[in-house]
């Protein structure tokens, strides 16, 4: 199974895919949240918010703040460009934004390796679940820990 090993291209590819979907949808993809975005994508972990400050910092050569980072995630998540790790409060790269919403996460609890995953037949038995249950879907994002076949073989 590869996890999330992203190659120079892979990146350069997703980079240009959202600054596509950006000038399509009317959206301004500001120096902020480009940076933000490619400190995110660059990383083969899930990174926090505060490892993404330090690194804007690094690569801005000035100091930057919370607020101006969580904008940047914020804007990111609401147009489907990044998720949210809620079971470790981080950050991770969508591989396909603007396909769907609802995908599920691998999630090594060794070494933190991720891996997104789509599953047509999983996201249709959770929405025939909540109609049945009088619930509207918003937001479908599952966290399924475990442990990579790398950490099992050591």
């Amino acid at each position: 199974m590869k996890f999330n090993l992203k190659s120079t291209k892979e990146i350069e590819e997703s980079i240009s895919r959202v600054v596509e979907i950006c000038k399509e949808n009317n959206l301004v993809f500001t120096e902020i949240r480009q940076k933000v975005f490619e400190i995110i994508i660059e990383h083969t972990k899930p990174i926090k918010a505060y490892e993404i400050l330090d690194d804007l910092t690094k690569i801005l050569g000035k100091s930057s703040h919370p607020p101006t980072v969580y904008r940047a995630i914020d804007f990111l998540i609401e147009n489907g460009f990044i998720h949210k790790l809620n079971s470790i409060n981080s950050y991770v790269v969508c591989f396909h934004p603007k396909i769907h919403k609802e995908c599920y996460f691998l999630i090594c609890k060794k070494c933190n390796i991720y891996q997104e995953c789509c599953d047509k037949n999983l996201t249709d038995n959770i929405f025939k679940t909540a109609d049945k249950r009088d619930f509207i879907v918003s937001n479908t994002t599952l966290e399924i820990e475990g442990h990579c076949q790398g950490c099992v073989e050591k």
